[in-house]
């Protein structure tokens, strides 16, 4: 006999009024904008997704945006923080890839443009912010294609568009889909990646986890939702076992095999919310990342945190988030820094 469904999570997560309508509002239109026939409404998208102007000239928070091509159909959005005195230092460069689950949002939307100032300004560090192609116009793997292109450019020097050349470290970042994303892209160059933060990445799998039986009330945890949006990115025909999706499994399975590729998977951090339908997939992406020998893999916990949290910026642990962030890649970039003086002399 089937081992009952566990109970969904008593209570609601600790939210402000403010947040609570925010995310109520965006979990509406994400649900109104999907077709039964598997297209979007990008039209009334457009109507909602609010984005944020470039301040070349006049920075925001003491960060300066500009926009850049990469090649015809992909663009970056680079943000450059006001460094007091400190005009000759070489910052890091994080590149970055939004969420929305391959389908809704852009580097320019409100949220994200200001999720990257504050990470630029906190950290500091010059943020890459990719303006990859959405699902389902654009299915697997054309999201892991434009985000290797345009990691590549970055570590040609972006064009001319970095303040100085990225010699200090490049690190990968993505949150939800963009955390999917950020982690395949480290994957395809692990040695030219300084680190990798993952950010409630966004996996799945056939059977349910504990968390997305419990959690499927919670913000953004609707299992109806969550398989149109994979059945949008995946290839026709693929189940959520595909290893775009199943990443835990496609890991244990290459480590299982002989494969010892994962040994110099770059130095991993990995958020999670206590609220997060997707909590026991991040959990278990770590553990298969230990267990195939992965250098160095942290779980950063947010007990209170419900998936997205980190773009709501007056959360206590959205701040805590920013400041983790901005721990894991200042002590990488050091630690890069140090090894190249060591083998200099």
């Amino acid at each position: 006999m089937a081992a009952p469904d566990p109970p969904p999570r008593p209570g609601k997560p600790p939210l402000p009024w403010r947040a609570r309508l925010l995310v109520g509002a965006a979990s509406t239109l994400h649900a109104a904008s999907l077709r039964r026939d598997g297209t979007v409404n990008r039209f009334l998208l457009s109507l909602f997704d609010r984005t944020a102007a470039l301040t070349p000239t006049a920075p925001v928070g003491g960060v300066a945006s500009t926009d850049h091509a990469v090649s015809d159909h992909l663009h970056t959005r680079i943000f450059v923080p006001e460094i007091p005195g400190g005009g000759g230092k070489e910052l890091p460069v994080v590149v970055y890839f939004h969420g929305g689950g391959f389908v809704f949002h852009s580097a320019a939307s409100a949220q994200f443009d200001e999720l990257c100032r504050r990470l630029a300004s906190a950290i500091p560090a010059v943020i890459a912010s990719v303006d990859y192609r959405l699902a389902p116009e654009h299915r697997f793997p054309a999201q892991y294609d434009d985000g290797e292109a345009a990691l590549r450019w970055v570590l040609a020097g972006a064009g001319g568009a970095l303040p100085s050349p990225p010699a200090a470290a490049v690190f990968v970042a993505g949150d939800s889909a963009g955390g999917n994303v950020a982690h395949h892209v480290a994957a395809r160059l692990p040695d030219a990646v300084a680190g990798l933060v993952a950010v409630q990445p966004f996996f799945s799998g056939e059977a349910p986890t504990e968390s997305e039986l419990r959690l499927r009330d919670a913000p953004f945890g609707g299992p109806e939702r969550l398989a149109w949006l994979w059945r949008a990115f995946l290839p026709p025909g693929a189940t959520r076992d595909h290893e775009a999706a199943n990443v835990p499994a496609a890991i244990r399975r290459d480590a299982g095999a002989g494969d010892d590729r994962w040994r110099t998977f770059p130095p991993t951090l990995v958020c999670v919310g206590g609220w997060d339908v997707h909590q026991d997939r991040q959990r278990a992406y770590a553990d298969a990342l230990r267990a195939a020998g992965a250098e160095e893999v942290t779980v950063a916990e947010y007990p209170d945190a419900i998936h997205a949290f980190y773009i709501l910026d007056d959360l206590a642990d959205s701040k805590k988030f920013v400041g983790d962030v901005a721990e894991f890649v200042n002590r990488h970039t050091s630690q890069r820094k140090k090894r190249a003086l060591d083998h200099a002399d």
